[in-house]
């Protein structure tokens, strides 16, 4: 799937653009928030066996013909400014904007490529079933634009693997869409939820009446 150049930052929707037409069996849903939150299975979680290497990351990208791997992809795509793009997929100038914490990067190495559910997070809640090839699938998902997201090494550090009960962005203003993300990517990808991380999505669902979600499940 092509990437928007620029995210939607309308606090009521947030969207996911398919390619093409999905068949019925990956039909496009959208749903308000509190019943997308409804809609997550509940499970509890366990880290036993979780090492990040078994998510393979970065790959040759949605496009291996363009030499750049996912991370150069995605700030390619994400990029307000877009960046000139040298040998071997150096990106030079550009400018991005961090919606975790509501700052303007101007430099591609101040920047990371957070996995709206870390990695850990989907272990935890479901990927440490799947096969390497699903793994690898999940942690280079271009197939949405929620599921990675350019952001500034310093939020997505203080993220790290925390789900929403523990962590929430620093901009205030965000936090609806945020949620929106969150909850899409684990319905994409079939993921469940603890209880204290239901607790919180459900708390964040009522603050956010007009908030919908507009989501793929993963092939």
């Amino acid at each position: 799937m092509i990437r928007s150049v620029l995210r939607c930052l309308a606090a009521g929707a947030l969207v996911v653009v398919p390619l093409a037409a999905p068949s019925p069996a990956h039909a496009v849903a959208t749903i308000p928030l509190v019943d997308a939150v409804h809609a997550l299975p509940s499970a509890s979680e366990s880290r036993d066996g979780y090492n990040r290497d078994l998510f393979r990351h970065w790959n040759a990208g949605a496009d291996p013909r363009d030499g750049c791997n996912t991370r150069a992809e995605v700030l390619i795509a994400e990029a307000v400014e877009p960046p000139t793009i040298g040998p071997n997929c150096r990106l030079t100038g550009g400018r991005w904007w961090s919606y975790y914490d509501a700052t303007e990067v101007t430099s591609a190495a101040g920047l990371d490529i957070d996995h709206m559910v870390p990695l850990a997070e989907a272990w935890d809640s479901g990927a440490s079933a799947w096969m390497a090839p699903r793994r690898e699938q999940y942690a280079n998902d271009q197939g949405a634009e929620q599921s990675l997201v350019a952001v500034t090494a310093r939020s997505n550090r203080q993220k790290a693997d925390q789900d929403p009960a523990e962590w929430m962005p620093p901009a205030p203003d965000v936090h609806c869409r945020y949620v929106a993300e969150w909850v899409g990517t684990k319905l994409r990808w079939g993921l469940a939820v603890d209880d204290a991380e239901l607790a919180a999505l459900r708390d964040a669902a009522d603050a956010c009446p007009a908030q919908s979600v507009t989501y793929e499940p993963a092939a």
